[in-house]
């Protein structure tokens, strides 16, 4: 059975993956109830979709249809990872940069 406040945050955290805005959105939605299921799952999405604006910024430059598909396959798994972990009631961090999002973005309450 899943702990209590699993079950509170799981749609916060289905939210936090789902666009920049979603993440936003989850952010807020967490502000009152500071669910720590939640707001593990809200620094992760946050990081996976900050990551993507910058590294996608210099994808860009490449202007290489290889690297493109690569750059949004890569993501797309990272995004369904996390997404999944979610869905599951787990926390699973991002592989590479997990530990690093919640170290940086403590300032996510």
């Amino acid at each position: 059975m899943e702990d209590q406040t699993v079950l509170s945050g799981k749609n916060t955290a289905i939210i936090a993956y789902i666009t920049i805005i979603g993440n936003i959105i989850a952010i807020f939605m967490n502000m009152e109830s500071k669910n720590e299921f939640a707001r593990f799952h809200i620094r992760q999405g946050f990081g996976l979709w900050i990551s993507f604006y910058a590294i996608g910024f210099l994808v860009g430059f490449a202007d290489s249809w290889p690297a493109t598909i690569g750059f949004y396959l890569f993501f797309i798994i990272l995004i369904v990872y996390g997404l999944s972990g979610a869905i599951t009631g787990k926390r699973q961090k991002a592989p590479l940069f997990g530990d690093y999002f919640q170290k940086w973005f403590t300032f996510i309450m």
